[in-house]
């Protein structure tokens, strides 16, 4: 017999076996149930979650020799024939090349025939969006009143392209992602059905590069075992997958901590020579980033659902303290912008390494309280370290006038639109008035640009 991969091989066959979808699934079995079956539903959302699986076990639930039933036994003929895809009484068609005026019409003239052997004929119309109008116009009337005991499922990821006179004719089911660890979970138990040794590590990270999607994850889980045997270990997968491994990362940010220009971009050379994608390069930061910032929340990296090995965590947690939290919210931001930049760029590399440059120049960051504390402390003195790169703000001469001088009134337009400066530079601190270079200025210098 050929090899059959795994997104076959586990799909599905009962509504037990259906992960991450609850929601819809109770909803389905009550109706079989209490005998409440619409005649026509729409199931959307992302790819791999489900849409058409449930659509099959549904008609195989309704045509059941022991139903309607919510738990087909799948052993008797009509089950069996509908699992193979040869059922007669369930016509799966493919709008994307079946979406004409004709290709309707030829639709309600066989749905008039009765069921072969089942009690429900079942249609389910895949990727239903691509119809044209024409054809969702077509349709309509056979729609709101079908021949007895025909069921229509329409699936599709686009349903804001569905006319809304189809959408009040049918119940309409939102499927959700999967969540990450409940597929790392899902992946679990497939590896151990199939006699393989693995880490957890690697497949969390299998759960990640899926996207919320199960089919996604299953052929990414077969891809992995090609290339890893009967042991799945974080390394290989890493590899296989084309994600940049943490040691690159932490790396990375050693480097930026400390200052060293010439290692952190021979780090991003490297990347690129070892032939690493570069928009999973900055995934990936966005992802170390993310763990260092709730890293230093605490009850934060616990909180998100995926359990990091402990070893792993811990060099987190440690590594966190280098930086403030502050800091590691401009780093995000910086690569998420970056990220946005990056599939329009004629020189992608170049964004990569200015942002490098930039995380390396980036100043510590000051709120505008401690500026004035400290503005407030230093009274008349020279406060040429006020808002200096590695203390409380940078670098700023501030003289003090005498306190019983009156404060003058700020005009509404005191902020120029051409450069951003205070057309007063006097500001009050505690009942004294501080002459100031434009702060404003200074301020959005020194945040790149972006008030965070």
């Amino acid at each position: 017999m050929a090899y059959m991969v795994f997104a076959r091989k586990w799909r599905p066959k009962t509504f037990d076996d259906v992960i991450g979808q609850e929601h819809i699934v109770g909803t389905l079995r009550r109706a079989i149930e209490k005998d409440r079956i619409a005649h026509a539903y729409i199931f959307t959302g992302t790819r791999g979650v489900g849409k058409t699986t449930i659509a099959r076990i549904l008609a195989r639930a309704l045509n059941c020799e022991k139903g309607p039933t919510p738990t087909p036994c799948g052993e008797c003929a009509i089950c069996k024939d509908i699992l193979s895809g040869q059922g007669f009484d369930v016509a799966e068609i493919d709008g994307a090349s079946n979406n004409s005026v004709a290709d309707i019409r030829e639709l309600r003239e066989n749905i008039g025939y009765s069921t072969m052997s089942g009690k429900y004929k079942v249609v389910v119309i895949d990727e239903v969006h691509m119809l044209s109008t024409a054809a969702f116009n077509a349709f309509l009337k056979t729609l709101e009143e079908p021949p007895p005991n025909v069921i229509f499922i329409m699936a599709t990821t686009n349903p804001e392209k569905i006319p809304v006179t189809i959408h009040s004719r049918c119940q309409r089911y939102d499927f959700r992602r999967v969540g990450t660890e409940r597929i790392a979970a899902h992946l679990a138990k497939i590896c151990e059905a199939e006699g393989m040794k693995f880490e957890k590590g690697a497949l969390i990270l299998i759960a990640r590069k899926a996207e919320g999607s199960v089919r996604d994850s299953l052929s990414l889980l077969d891809q992995a075992c090609s290339f890893c045997g009967d042991n799945l270990s974080e390394k290989e997968v890493r590899s296989v997958l084309g994600l940049v491994g943490t040691d690159v990362y932490r790396g990375l940010m050693k480097d930026i901590r400390e200052k060293n220009q010439s290692d952190a971009l021979g780090s991003i050379q490297k990347a690129l020579f070892d032939g690493y994608d570069l928009h999973e390069f900055i995934m990936g930061l966005q992802e170390y980033l993310r763990n260092l910032l709730f890293a230093r929340i605490p009850g934060a990296l616990e909180a998100r659902g995926i359990d990091l090995e402990a070893e792993e965590a811990k060099k987190f947690a440690d590594e966190s303290k280098e930086f403030a939290e502050t800091d590691l919210l401009r780093m995000a931001e910086i690569a998420k912008k970056v990220e946005m930049e990056l599939k329009w760029s004629a020189y992608p590399q170049f964004l990569v390494e200015v942002m490098t440059l930039k995380f390396l120049y980036l100043d510590t960051s000051a709120s505008i309280e401690q500026l004035l504390k400290f503005a407030a402390e230093k009274g008349g003195e020279n406060t040429a370290g006020l808002l200096a790169p590695g203390s409380e703000g940078v670098k700023k001469k501030t003289e003090l006038t005498p306190a019983h001088k009156p404060k003058p009134e700020v005009p509404a337009n005191a902020i120029n639109n051409n450069n951003n400066e205070h057309v007063d530079k006097n500001i009050s601190v505690d009942g004294n008035t501080a002459k100031t270079e434009p702060m404003i200025k200074t301020l959005v210098n020194i945040f790149d640009g972006e008030l965070l």
